[in-house]
């Protein structure tokens, strides 16, 4: 049995290394400037989303074994992304302000999962996380009347992970494959569809699929949008219970925060 409460988050712990080290499967020069091209875009994403704020709203559904639902509960948070550097690494923490949280049902004794995190799954193209894929280009596919590349990547066994799962006070991370529609002129990711070819049975996981949509967001103040996540889907299945949470970020804002630190004098 696994607990009620079910947490998936993506882990944020960067060291911002320029370069690109991952390994590229059945590619030439052009895949690695591509990958190259979205590692620096990435890299910048991570400044800018530090740099705003916007409105989350979180559907948590959880399905009956015909597929119906059981229960479905909806939230909204003021979110931002906190940007920190400590002992020379860059660390990203969510905070969530909470606008509208539902009240559970006291009735009934149902589990949701608790997802988070999954809105920074651009790590998997970080520096800080290159050499824990592998990547092959799949080619070009017209997406939403777009002609996108189409990146597969795949977790290497015992790398590190942007992705784990909570529970029962324990971290495992998840060994994630999937693919990528990339903007081959400007490196800019529209979609990321994330799995795991294997689950974690042992555990009480039988199945994880995430989905991240980026679109550009523009900003009075800044020349060129920026590509920031729009919604993330995150379904969970285990050999009895079906989850699934959905993340919307809407009315972001830009904001300035400036900070100092001071060492005291004895």
């Amino acid at each position: 049995m696994m607990n009620r409460r079910h947490i998936l988050h993506c882990f944020t712990v960067l060291a911002m290394v320029y370069g690109f080290g991952g390994t590229a499967a059945g590619s030439g020069e052009d895949m690695q400037n591509l990958l190259a091209r979205t590692s620096q875009q990435v890299s910048a994403l991570v400044d800018q989303f530090s740099e705003v704020k916007c409105t989350e709203q979180v559907t948590q559904e959880k399905f009956k074994k015909d597929g119906k639902t059981e229960l479905k509960e909806q939230s909204s948070y003021d979110y931002l992304v906190i940007l920190t550097n400590s002992g020379g690494e860059l660390s990203l923490d969510e905070s969530r302000l909470p606008v509208h949280v539902a009240q559970p049902d006291k009735k009934k004794n149902t589990p949701l999962l608790v997802s988070n995190g999954f809105a920074t799954l651009f790590l998997v193209f970080h520096p800080y996380y290159a050499d824990s894929f592998e990547f092959t280009d799949l080619g070009a596919e017209d997406l939403n009347g777009h002609m996108l590349e189409k990146i597969k990547f795949k977790h290497v066994r015992n790398m590190r992970s942007p992705a784990a799962l909570a529970l029962r006070g324990r971290e495992f991370p998840l060994e994630l494959s999937g693919t990528a529609w990339i903007d081959p002129r400007t490196g800019n990711l529209a979609k990321i569809v994330t799995g795991m070819e294997q689950g974690l049975e042992d555990i009480g996981m039988k199945s994880f699929r995430s989905e991240v949509s980026f679109a550009p967001v523009p900003f009075r103040d800044v020349k060129e949008a920026y590509w920031f996540p729009l919604a993330a889907t995150v379904e969970v299945e285990t050999p009895r219970q079906h989850w699934r949470n959905t993340h919307r970020f809407t009315d972001y804002k830009r904001f300035s925060v400036s900070t100092e630190e001071k060492v005291a004098e004895k």
